[in-house]
């Protein structure tokens, strides 16, 4: 994407260098074809299977609806969606979508919460109604403009300087104020209030404004916090309850934020007691105003009642409910479900009604590296999300039962295919070291995901 900041940049990937859904494509095979004998049939590539020398992985650009790729300075290895006023379900081309992302630069390089404005967002494939508007083009102008440039996706950027690397930012919109709190590896929690940013974000004249201004002058949080012994990690917004909000840290403590009148926060000092080791991430219920979910690398996740006194306000526990470290949680939106992901590469499917029982009603043991991102889809109940450490990305419909499609599949690849978990849809690949995924809530399908590699915006044919 174009962008006048030299220290972000994106721009669009063509589908076919990007490797995702990926299928190998052997050299010999393409000579074969040129001298009129039959190809073989192309096998879908399966993560971890070796490639042969004469083979090359090439994206299955038809898998995609939209494909776009950015990349930064620093890594921002977490971020989120900043909820917009364009409207809900957008289906229609071009898209756009707002977030903000926090870097993890060196130590000797300047740190940034980064607000975004990706736009121009064109699908990755041209279809029938792309052909008809080229078409239109033709008959109108004397002069047909270069449909790349015409398609080229654009991002504009506001950076607020952050002290300390950015261990994680959530966004939450608080009637026409969106707020984003940033956890910092200083070990203070900061909230900033990204109007100016947004506005700067819409117009090229108010964001050479606001580049000079910060230049000499920081944008301040509108409230920190540095109440907590260590660093952390878990930081949720409540979605019940206007301006509530819960962080915990790296030595075991929760402690809960509410709102006052002045756009400031009050900050329990107490926290809630129960977990032994660092909290890795919370998630507060999307329908019950004091219940909140925590997970920790004592391996427990636990549900809380924060309305009780911080010793009693545990109110369920799974002791063991993953083999190592638990690093992610998500709640879903509409069922009484938990998805947990660990260290241990697991991910499991927890129900509230049966939580007491100690075991998860589902279990898939797909990634092979620690699972460091879940997230159910806002919308459909059954979907999900997750990534990890093994540059992976699945997508996963728990409604899916085994059928005998997969008995389709090619000869080479019928035993191998058969292993895999019916509900898992879709591999997306690509990046390196994937760190945080988000469902975008307005744009039905798309998902966004940040990586040492970068970003990736995309939606595929699956969802």
């Amino acid at each position: 994407m174009d962008n006048d900041n030299e220290e972000v940049n994106m721009e669009y990937v063509e589908p076919e260098d990007a490797e995702s859904d990926m299928e190998p494509e052997s050299d010999n095979e393409e000579e074969a074809g040129e001298d009129g004998e039959p190809k073989a049939p192309k096998q879908v590539y399966l993560p971890g299977k070796t490639l042969a020398e004469d083979e090359e992985l090439v994206c299955d650009e038809s898998a995609y609806v939209m494909l776009h790729q950015a990349s930064t300075g620093a890594p921002c290895l977490s971020f989120d969606v900043v909820p917009d006023e364009l409207g809900t379900s957008r289906e229609s081309f071009p898209m756009t979508a707002y977030m903000v992302a926090g870097t993890q630069a060196a130590r000797t390089h300047i740190n940034n919460l980064i607000v975004m404005k990706m736009s121009n967002l064109h699908k990755t494939q041209d279809d029938d109604d792309d052909e008809n508007e080229d078409e239109e083009l033709e008959d109108d102008e004397d002069e047909v403009p270069d449909k790349s440039e015409l398609k080229k996706p654009q991002m504009t950027c506001a950076l607020i300087k952050h002290q300390g690397c950015v261990n994680r930012v959530r966004a939450r919109r608080m009637g026409n104020t969106v707020f984003a709190g940033s956890w910092s590896e200083l070990g203070r929690v900061n909230i900033f209030n990204l109007t100016q940013q947004l506005q700067a974000v819409e117009d090229a004249q108010l964001l050479k404004q606001y580049e000079q201004q910060s230049a000499t002058t920081e944008s301040r949080p509108a409230y920190t916090f540095s109440g907590h012994q260590q660093e952390g990690f878990a930081i949720d917004w409540s979605p019940c309850v206007e301006g509530v909000l819960a962080t915990g840290d790296c030595r075991r403590d929760i402690h809960v934020w509410s709102p006052v009148e002045g756009g400031s926060w009050n900050v329990d000092q107490r926290p809630l007691q129960g977990h032994t080791a660092s909290v890795e991430d919370l998630q507060w219920s999307p329908n019950e105003r004091s219940v909140l979910a925590s997970c920790s690398v004592d391996k427990s996740i636990r549900i809380w009642d924060v309305r009780a006194a911080p010793q009693k306000a545990c109110m369920l526990t799974c002791e063991n409910a993953h083999e190592s470290d638990i690093n992610v949680i998500s709640w879903n939106r509409s069922e009484p479900f938990i998805a947990s992901g660990g260290d241990d590469g697991f991910l499991h499917i927890w129900d509230l009604r049966q939580f007491k029982t100690q075991k998860p009603i589902a279990t898939f043991k797909h990634h092979t590296n620690h699972v460091t991102t879940v997230e159910w889809n806002p919308t459909e109940a059954t979907v999900l999300a997750s990534g990890g450490d093994d540059d992976q990305i699945a997508l996963w419909d728990l409604a899916v039962e085994k059928d005998a499609d997969q008995a389709q599949a090619p000869a080479e690849n019928e035993e191998e295919l058969k292993k895999l978990p019916p509900q898992l849809l879709f591999i997306h690949q690509g990046q390196k070291e994937i760190k945080e995924l988000h469902w975008h809530a307005q744009l039905p399908g798309v998902l966004l995901s940040t990586a040492h590699s970068g970003f990736n915006i995309f939606r595929t044919i699956s969802v």
